[in-house]
């Protein structure tokens, strides 16, 4: 058999391949993952808990329904791992909460790991995230921070911080993630990975998740777009425990970028809020696009288009997340909770209405009207993913040297109006961190801008690994 080569040199859907095909065994492939782990996880600190005996059983079970002349799926004998605000049989699923630290083992997958497990993955364990989810970095008092294996002085993003290090690290070649707010575009993009948050309901996100429940929407991580969208494929589709569900896409994710159609016409706003944006990102990007003018496409620049955008996001996001800690507050388990996420419950707590969150459902539909009259003629909007610059561990990032909050400005929009939105590396930041392109497509139409990402992938041609430091 052949050696089990690193995982960010070979395609997820090559390794299924060799797997399938008898050149490599899933047991040595989930050996290699779990030598990774152990090799690099007390540095990178991407996962929260591991099961090896169970993962290598896993593993030893697809062997030998491929021994048997089984069909095990198209994803046979990848290992991955899953963001620890969705449920895994066997695991806590802790949210990263002080307060469910010691919670039971969950006895039953979310839809997409049960999704992911019947196409022949193989559950290695739990990545680490913020507590509920709340913030674009990756740290929290139960495990402590999830370092960014391109710059273990930085942030991996967040939410889903820990799958993305844990994936750029080579640890596993696929993970699960989730995005409220940019969470899963936002650590894939600093660490020069592509990524894919579909439009809420694609995949079913059931059982019914913890928080921001009007935004957020599960997906697979990987560093190409096109493994992401070989995963897609497999996720996909209605669910019963989702009553957002959609029906799956009738073409498939992963043929549609076999030879991504270019666009026509793309609409360019730098900032959609209207936040400022850091010069070096804002040259990056203008250079993303010329590249893009070149290859022929239309690139018609627009100012801000949501400048109302951020009051309904945060009273929908943080005021979803009040219902699960009311109980905590005015207890002593309420200390435990992040000291930011803290403050940031009390006021919503304070804000929270029936008459203001309706106010804020009208807002984004409103929103979601004006955008789609904006992208109107065009195949799709692109942004910086960030208008700032990735910050230290559990620090704000920057925007010209100023710390702010609101480096992410120009992912939660597409949260709100929820609109599918991919990211790629459109080059890096003269510190070498990676600075990724949003690609944000219109309404439900998640496999046209899958595809184009996948073009942008391929026209901007960055080999990350190649930039990689040593």
């Amino acid at each position: 058999m052949l050696d089990v080569p690193d995982f960010r040199t070979v395609t997820v859907e090559s390794l299924a391949a060799m797997i399938r095909g008898g050149d490599l065994s899933a047991v040595a492939v989930t050996d290699a993952a779990l030598a990774r782990i152990d090799r690099s996880n007390d540095t990178v600190n991407a996962f929260v808990a591991v099961n090896s005996d169970d993962a290598r059983a896993q593993a030893a079970t697809i062997d030998a329904r491929i021994a048997a002349g089984e069909d095990v799926g198209p994803l046979a004998g990848i290992p991955i791992g899953v963001k620890d605000l969705e449920d895994v049989a066997g695991f806590r699923t802790t949210r990263g909460a002080m307060h469910l630290a010691d919670s039971a083992l969950v006895d039953t997958d979310s839809t997409e790991v049960a999704r992911l497990r019947a196409a022949g993955c193989v559950v290695i364990g739990k990545t680490n995230t913020p507590e509920a989810g709340w913030i674009g970095d990756t740290f929290n008092s139960v495990f402590g921070a999830t370092k960014n294996p391109w710059n273990l002085e930085r942030s991996p993003g967040g939410s889903s911080g820990g799958t993305s290090a844990a994936v750029t690290a080579g640890m596993v070649p696929l993970g699960t993630g989730s995005d409220g707010g940019g969470s899963i575009r936002i650590p894939s993009g600093v660490c020069a990975m592509s990524s894919f948050k579909p439009t809420q309901g694609r995949i079913p996100a059931g059982p019914a998740p913890l928080g921001a429940g009007d935004l957020s929407t599960v997906g697979p991580m990987a560093r190409r777009i096109r493994d992401v969208a070989l995963a897609l494929d497999v996720v996909v589709g209605p669910d019963a425990n989702d009553l957002r569900s959609l029906p799956a896409p009738t073409q498939s994710f992963r043929a549609a970028c076999e030879s991504p159609s270019a666009p026509t016409r793309l609409l360019w706003c730098a900032s959609v809020d209207g936040s400022p944006v850091d010069d070096e990102v804002m040259d990056v990007a203008l250079s993303a696009v010329e590249r893009i003018r070149t290859a022929g496409v239309e690139v018609v620049e627009t100012g801000p288009i949501m400048p109302e955008v951020m009051k309904p996001f945060l009273l929908l996001f943080y005021g979803n997340m009040v219902p699960g800690y009311r109980d905590l507050i005015g207890t002593s388990a309420f200390d435990g909770v992040t000291p930011g996420l803290q403050a940031l419950i009390a006021g919503a707590e304070k804000r929270l209405s029936v008459d203001s969150v309706e106010r804020a459902r009208k807002s984004a539909q409103a929103l979601s009207v004006k955008l789609a009259a904006a992208m109107d003629g065009f195949d799709a909007l692109i942004t910086p993913m960030t208008v700032g610059q990735t910050p230290t561990s559990e620090g704000q990032g920057t925007v010209n040297g100023e710390l702010t909050n609101s480096w992410v400005a120009n992912t939660a929009p597409f949260n709100v109006t929820k609109r599918p939105a991919g990211t790629t590396c459109m080059g890096f930041a003269s510190d070498g961190m990676p600075l990724a392109l949003q690609i944000v497509g219109h309404q439900l139409d998640d496999v046209r801008t899958v595809e184009l990402t996948a073009w942008a992938e391929d026209l901007f041609g960055l080999d990350p690994i190649a930039s990689f430091p040593a």
